[in-house]
């Protein structure tokens, strides 16, 4: 097959970020008046996730030294639902690759997947919390907020739903997922963290927002009761933020690598276009005819959730697969769907060629084709030739090279350039 050629080309977004993270935490703690709902010796369990999130580890060091100055004992826990494998020592090395280890947060963490209910929803859903949180005087929540990968709405990917899916752990993201099959997510995730509010202390709210290079754009402190409409307002911010593939349309998407690290469905699917579950379609979704994963992050502990949304994807990608994870996360989030495993060739240029000949592209050397590193990185990407006038009316592109052939190396593995 005659492949197309493609240039380079750099993607220009808003670039305003914080500088000084640590003197934002302190400026933020100190405007909501933590002190005052606090007395010397309190513990405060701050919640750590297990997204990919830009300096996560010095935005929970800064709030554990903010709680430290005012007499507080804080301690981290994971709340990251059944990720790291659904074990308390898999959710603590999900930290330990952040970075956020005892040693380098100077606070305990700790681990446990074991949780008591603490009431229920107007639905009648039981409500689960971690039970060293639930233990603690306060919690402090704290996670990035964007749109969520399976669901639109006010509210998508967050406090609220660190509230619920992520301080309920294994027992009660599954709890919850099956009920978001019948209530969906945003009545569900709303619903539990309304119970977790006013069962537990909730110290405050630290959401975090990212601009389109995963750069950390905002953080913002809250008070319990004003977290719901803080929350959407941010939302709005995030979408706006939003890095996106800069073509609506094309035959072929490659993407270099997929991963839990990268997005919670392992390719963010504002960013592809598509989603496992057909109950909650995109709206005004980008449309890609195939698309071709090559690899499987090593962040991702070999968690392949999301795969499923690829058409053709490598053999070393599924070789990569630890089935136990993925299965774990797949059934608690009751999408298995997202895991089927798609066509499996042996090297880049025969998933190529499979890809492109089945797209519908008129021919080879006239596809539609995008080559991005992953969904999360879309500052730099590789476009077809096909795709050089929409490149050259779009301001915010910038073409960087000459247009040129594909590459290979000896084992018929592209040769990688971004």
């Amino acid at each position: 097959m005659e492949f197309p050629k493609v240039m380079k080309v750099q993607q220009r977004f808003d670039s305003d970020r914080l500088l000084d993270i640590p003197s934002k935490v302190a400026e933020e703690v100190a405007r909501i008046d933590v002190s005052s709902r606090l007395s010397t010796g309190d513990s405060v369990a701050i919640t750590a996730g297990s997204r990919g999130v830009a300096n996560l580890a010095t935005i929970i060091k800064s709030l554990v030294d903010e709680l430290k100055k005012r007499g507080a004992l804080p301690f981290i826990i994971p709340a990251m639902g059944s990720h790291g494998g659904g074990t308390a020592n898999g959710q603590r090395s999900v930290l330990q690759h952040y970075s956020i280890t005892e040693s380098t947060m100077g606070v305990p963490i700790r681990a446990t997947m074991d949780t008591n209910q603490i009431g229920e929803t107007p639905d009648g859903l039981p409500v689960f919390l971690d039970k060293n949180a639930l233990e603690a005087d306060h919690i402090a929540v704290v996670n990035r907020i964007k749109p969520h990968t399976d669901f639109d709405a006010e509210i998508e990917s967050g406090l609220t739903k660190m509230m619920a899916i992520g301080l309920g752990k294994h027992r009660g993201a599954s709890c919850y997922h099956r009920a978001n099959n019948r209530y969906g997510y945003y009545r569900v995730l709303t619903q539990v963290a309304e119970v977790v509010k006013q069962r537990c202390s909730i110290l405050l709210g630290l959401g975090i927002v990212e601009n389109g290079y995963e750069q950390t754009a905002l953080i913002e402190a809250m008070g319990s009761v004003d977290i719901l409409e803080s929350e959407k307002r941010l939302l709005r911010v995030a979408k706006s933020s939003l890095a996106r593939i800069p073509f609506h349309e094309a035959d072929v998407l490659v993407v270099n690598e997929m991963g839990k690290n990268i997005s919670g469905s392992g390719m963010d699917t504002n960013i592809i276009g598509r989603r496992t579950r057909l109950s909650e379609p995109l709206t005004n979704a980008p449309r890609y005819s195939r698309i071709f994963v090559r690899d499987l992050t090593q962040e991702s502990y070999g968690n392949a959730i999301g795969v499923g949304m690829a058409d053709i994807v490598t053999r070393r990608l599924v070789d990569k697969i630890d089935f136990k994870p993925t299965y774990v996360n797949a059934i608690t989030s009751t999408s298995v769907e997202s895991v089927r495993i798609p066509v499996t060739l042996d090297s880049d240029r025969d998933a190529l060629e499979a890809a492109i000949s089945t797209s519908g592209a008129s021919s080879g050397k006239d596809c539609r084709l995008i080559w991005i590193k992953n969904t999360l990185k879309l500052d730099h990407l590789l476009a077809s030739e096909a795709l050089l006038d929409e490149v050259e009316a779009n301001d915010t592109l910038q073409i960087v090279g000459d247009l040129d052939n594909l590459k290979f190396d000896s084992n018929n593995n592209l040769q990688d350039v971004l």
